[in-house]
């Protein structure tokens, strides 16, 4: 045998491994920087959907939980309420809830919501952010004789009523918002999904 047959066998192994020794590296570098770029299980769950039991809540009881850092209220409303709602239309800057970046199209209702006795907003006021307090006293003395119950924001005094939508004549630019959702039972809510079908 040739020492030159010998030498390219030789070359032809050492080229082989020495590749198959590189890509495997390669691969363990490339394994955690790709992983790198997908967001962590924290990050997965602060974007999740919700799912919420609503099936102890009682009239004027507002449950508040977190979805995507941000508090989301749930709210059961009696017939009472309910049928204050349009008593504050002339007063609200859209009655009708017309800007429909507010609400998904199955919220865009007098009750702004799926279930009239439920409501379900993101508690964060449209003006700049701050949480508005929930107010469910009819005319106190210092909201006035014609307030209903709502949310005010204590932050620069915008008002907003017990579907959410805001008053004329305040800081606060539009309704507040209704975030997806849909009724995974009777009594138990998913926020941050829709569901599919209205």
């Amino acid at each position: 045998m040739s020492t030159d047959a010998v030498d390219k066998d030789k070359r032809r192994f050492l080229t082989l491994a020495t590749s198959v020794v590189g890509a495997v590296g390669a691969g363990f570098v490339a394994v955690p920087f790709l992983a790198s770029w997908m967001p962590s299980e924290r990050a997965k769950n602060a974007g999740a959907p919700v799912e919420v039991d609503i099936s102890k809540m009682v009239e004027g009881q507002l449950v508040t939980v977190e979805w995507q850092s941000k508090p989301v209220w749930i709210l059961k409303r009696s017939k009472e309420t309910l049928d204050n709602l349009p008593k504050n239309d002339d007063r609200l800057r859209d009655p009708h809830s017309e800007n429909t970046n507010q609400q998904p199209p199955y919220a865009q209702n007098e009750d702004r919501s799926r279930k009239p006795e439920i409501s379900v907003l993101v508690g964060i006021c449209t003006h700049l952010g701050c949480s508005p307090t929930y107010r469910p006293d009819i005319a106190p003395a210092d909201l006035g004789d014609d307030w209903l119950g709502g949310f005010f924001c204590p932050c620069h005094s915008s008002r907003f009523d017990l579907a959410g939508r805001v008053f004329q004549g305040v800081p606060a630019p539009s309704n507040l918002v209704v975030p997806s959702h849909y009724y995974v039972t009777d009594t138990r809510i998913l926020i941050g999904e829709d569901g599919g079908a209205a």
